[in-house]
């Protein structure tokens, strides 16, 4: 009798477990991460010859190296609408990996989020990747394509760029700093690739500026947006002609040859001045920071 009972009883409704759900979502975010600013914008980038921020990472390190660190962080700003756009990831890549098997840290601005533009979330990831690189002392490589700050950020926008400035400051001498410019840089945004070591810019994309030409035309009256472009290289920039795999490759050989940290000699790449032997940066670097890399630059 008690079998049959059993056996008559209704099934009771399988319960989904809490932590699917969770997964469930986390994976939604990670996949929403991972499109950047939707599939409209990234084609609008792909209009212009630059490719995204991830494609970028992509070519320049060893295939499957690459280790993305805080995928998933927001801004905690609410004001002008930030609430309600809630980009994950900030509008900046970061991570490490390895080119030609040596160890590199990395970060790639995503235009496609809010121009590329930096808030404080957006700078601190950039910090924190600017800290890992200086204490395992491995080169530090910035893909910059961005706006200059978010100024619906206001004042927090700012200090974000001063930590990025200071860690700048404190990496010099002791690591290589190389600075790609992809895409329009104004503002803020130029001030930490002059602090770096060596800055690659591709013709006709990049632009480099610490105001733009309606600020200028409105306070001194001169039209330089009207000017017809002049590349020039003023001799703190390697310039390349176009920004496919193959340029990539280049400063990826100027990442693989610079010495891992000033005390482990000059490098072998020659300097944007082209020439034939190492590079007098880093030999007379080497030299001065040698004994004690970390007391330089303190």
């Amino acid at each position: 009798m008690k079998a049959a009972a059993k056996a008559q009883a209704p099934e009771s409704p399988k319960k989904e477990r809490p932590a699917a759900a969770s997964i469930a979502r986390l994976r939604m975010a990670v996949a929403a991460a991972m499109q950047g600013g939707g599939p409209a914008r990234i084609q609008a980038q792909k209009n212009k010859g630059k490719f995204t921020a991830r494609e970028r990472i992509s070519y320049l390190l060893d295939e499957g190296s690459f280790q993305e660190t805080d995928l998933l962080v927001t801004t905690q700003a609410t004001d002008f609408g930030l609430q309600d756009k809630n980009p994950a990831g900030d509008g900046v890549v970061t991570g490490f990996g390895t080119i030609n098997g040596r160890e590199v840290c990395v970060f790639s601005q995503d235009f496609t989020v809010l121009g590329g533009s930096l808030g404080h979330a957006h700078a601190m990831k950039i910090c924190k990747v600017m800290d890992l690189a200086y204490n395992n002392r491995v080169p530090l490589i910035g893909l910059l394509d961005s706006g200059g700050a978010r100024i619906q950020e206001g004042v927090d926008s700012l200090d974000g760029y001063g930590e990025i400035f200071s860690r700048n400051v404190r990496c010099s001498g002791v690591i290589p700093q190389i600075s790609v410019i992809l895409g329009p840089c104004a503002g803020g945004a130029v001030y930490s690739p002059a602090l770096t070591d060596f800055i690659f810019m591709v013709e006709g994309i990049s632009h480099m500026f610490v105001t733009g030409p309606d600020v200028v035309k409105a306070a001194t009256g001169e039209d330089w947006a009207a000017a017809p472009p002049t590349p020039r290289n003023p001799g703190s920039a390697i310039s390349w002609p176009n920004p496919n795999p193959t340029a990539s490759g280049r400063y990826a050989s100027c990442s693989a040859s610079c010495p891992r940290t000033a005390g482990n000699g000059p490098c072998a790449w020659p300097t944007p001045t082209r020439c034939a032997g190492p590079c007098p940066y880093w030999t007379g670097y080497a030299k001065s920071t040698r004994a004690n890399p970390i007391a330089s630059t303190t």
